[in-house]
């Protein structure tokens, strides 16, 4: 098993969950975080440091969402890893709990 990151991580981008990864699983896009499956080690660490709890175990990704278990796969293959936090965009306030944001992501 590994954790996803979900739909609402799109143009939230918090990055505390980096910090406490212990394996840097995590990747960076413009405005999406994404955890390379291979790499994950399943530690749960990072799933309730998400501010915007977009993450989720595998087998709890909501049925609405299970397209991002394969997104966030290959989303990872082209994007730089990340292990530092950086501030939030100045709107992942606004953007926090939005839906129909797929359309959104930018790769």
């Amino acid at each position: 098993m590994t954790y996803v990151v979900g739909e609402n991580c799109i143009k939230c981008k918090y990055t505390d969950c980096v910090e406490v990864c212990p394996v840097d699983c995590f990747h960076e896009g413009p405005n999406f975080l994404a955890i390379d499956p291979d790499e994950c080690i399943d530690c749960a660490l990072c799933e309730p440091e998400c501010p915007a709890n977009a993450i989720f175990a595998e087998d709890d990704v909501p049925a609405d969402q299970q397209d991002f278990i394969a997104l966030n796969a290959d989303l990872c293959a082209n994007w730089p890893v990340i292990t530092q936090r950086k501030d939030p965009p100045p709107d992942a306030e606004d953007w926090d709990g939005k839906t129909g944001k797929r359309e959104l992501l930018e790769r």
